[in-house]
């Protein structure tokens, strides 16, 4: 059975637009403080299955991982992991709760694409209306502003989320929370948000990402609904570097909490 991997979590989004992640703002909101970003929860999530499985994980692996409560900036964060079915059953804890959970797995051979991944890379928007169902109306493209991925970048990176895994410095890798953060700039990118909230996304790795290629995507909104006073926004989205697909996501985010809809 995997160890488990204690990080002392890191807010490294305290000067982002979305102020969901500054201590004021999300007090308002119900919360203790500003929320570590969900991405980079799923960061220390995958480094349970990097240490399981290693390159191969970063190459085809897949994690399903749903974001439950907050983790706050100083906190420690453990990621225990059990096996089932080939795969791993993965928990964060903070706080003794049950902030997010997980299934990695490793499939036998690499996934198919989309229909539409022969379109490569989509372009952001040239301005950024609110967002609303009309401007996240579902079977919009989104796109990102290309994101070159320096070596020192990578290095800060790789400080602010604790990563004690050897590999990505010694190859010269993207970190998985790194892809995933690109769903994230499918929304900001394209679109004026208020404070909201990762909720959720299932991951499949495509191929290994290499530092000094620049990271694209093209997302396609596949919901906008509300639950519960919530607006939810489902995309599904490709992840290239250097123009190759390296990961394809369902990314779930509450882009209008009830407590803004209310206000």
């Amino acid at each position: 059975m995997p160890k488990p991997y204690v990080v002392e979590a890191y807010n490294t989004a305290k000067q982002s637009e979305n102020k969901m992640h500054d201590d004021t703002v999300a007090r308002r909101f119900g919360f203790s403080g500003g929320l570590v970003p969900g991405v980079d929860v799923y960061a220390y999530m995958t480094h349970v299955p990097v240490a399981h499985w290693g390159r191969d994980f970063l190459a085809r692996g897949t994690v399903d991982c749903r974001l439950l409560k907050p983790v706050y900036d100083g906190e420690t964060a453990t990621v225990t992991a059990a096996e089932r079915d080939g795969g791993l059953d993965l928990v964060v804890t903070s706080r003794g709760e049950t902030c997010a959970t997980g299934h990695a797995s490793l499939p036998d051979g690499p996934a198919a694409l989309p229909d539409w991944a022969a379109s490569g890379a989509a372009a952001a928007a040239s301005a950024r209306p609110p967002a609303d169902e009309i401007s996240l109306k579902t079977g919009t493209w989104l796109g990102i502003k290309p994101f070159e991925t320096l070596a020192d970048w990578a290095e800060t990176y790789l400080k602010d989320v604790r990563e004690t895994e050897p590999l990505y410095r010694r190859e010269g890798l993207v970190h998985p929370g790194q892809i995933l953060r690109a769903m994230n700039w499918a929304l900001s990118h394209n679109v004026v948000l208020g404070p909201w909230i990762h909720v959720g996304s299932i991951v499949q790795n495509l191929a290994i990402a290499p530092l000094g290629k620049p990271l694209t995507a093209r997302a396609l909104v596949t919901g906008n609904y509300d639950r519960k006073g919530h607006r939810f926004v489902e995309l599904d989205g490709l992840v290239l570097a250097g123009g190759m697909p390296v990961a394809r996501v369902a990314h779930t985010a509450i882009y209008q909490p009830r407590q803004a809809v209310a206000a």
